[in-house]
């Protein structure tokens, strides 16, 4: 599967459109977590565990996302957009993790 931000394919053609494709994944994080980071943000200055689990919900999004195109008989995806929203909380926080772009069969 072709994953790209651009709307064209450099050196294929576009032949068919086979619609908008989404992918969503969640991570929550508790209070404990957001106190360790804090003191790891200060002493080592990254929050490696944050970044991997980011990663991890980025690649759960991006897999379903793929998914749902194959399932259309989509070979690529263009126009793809990541974002990243808090969902906030009264126990920590929750970071939704969202995917989208246009399926499409390419030479």
């Amino acid at each position: 599967m072709i994953l790209t931000s651009s709307n064209t394919l450099e050196s294929k053609e576009i032949i068919e459109y086979k619609g908008l494709v989404t992918g969503e994944s969640l991570i929550g994080a508790n209070i404990y977590k957001d106190l360790f980071s804090g003191v790891r943000d200060v002493v080592v200055g990254r929050t490696t565990q944050y970044e991997e689990e980011l990663q991890k919900a980025r690649n759960i999004a991006l897999e379903s996302m793929e998914k749902k195109a194959e399932s259309l008989g989509a070979n690529a995806i263009v126009g793809l957009k990541l974002s990243y929203d808090n969902l906030g909380g009264t126990m920590g926080n929750t970071i939704l993790v969202t995917v989208y772009g246009t399926a499409v069969k390419c030479e």
